[in-house]
């Protein structure tokens, strides 16, 4: 099975300009989460809670120590995840265009 969570968007603290430390500002995130669906399934709604909760906590610097960390706190959270890719997106930070980072996360040995 797979889910799509698209364009889920809301504010943090993240980066490492002395601005973005103090202003919180506008994230776009998306993920794609594979996992093999028997009796058990994941909950989308508790996917989105705990991204918001860990973003906001955590105030990450790095995008990729956002993409890193979140990925293995959900993996933790959601067992049966096999893989998961993830992006996220500052749409304001330039003023003439939209940046990301993304990852692809695989948990199958």
């Amino acid at each position: 099975m797979r889910i799509h969570i698209e364009d889920l968007k809301f504010q943090t603290i993240i980066g490492i300009l002395d601005f973005e430390r103090i202003i919180p500002q506008d994230v776009i995130i998306n993920i794609t989460i594979d996992y093999t669906y028997h009796d058990n399934f994941i909950n989308y709604a508790d996917v989105v809670d705990s991204i918001k909760t860990d973003l906001v906590e955590n105030q990450y610097f790095l995008l990729e120590d956002a993409l890193n960390k979140l990925s293995l706190k959900l993996k933790k959270q959601f067992l049966i995840i096999d893989s998961l890719s993830l992006k996220i997106t500052k749409p304001s930070i330039l003023a003439n265009c939209k940046v990301s980072v993304s990852n692809l996360y695989n948990f199958i040995s």
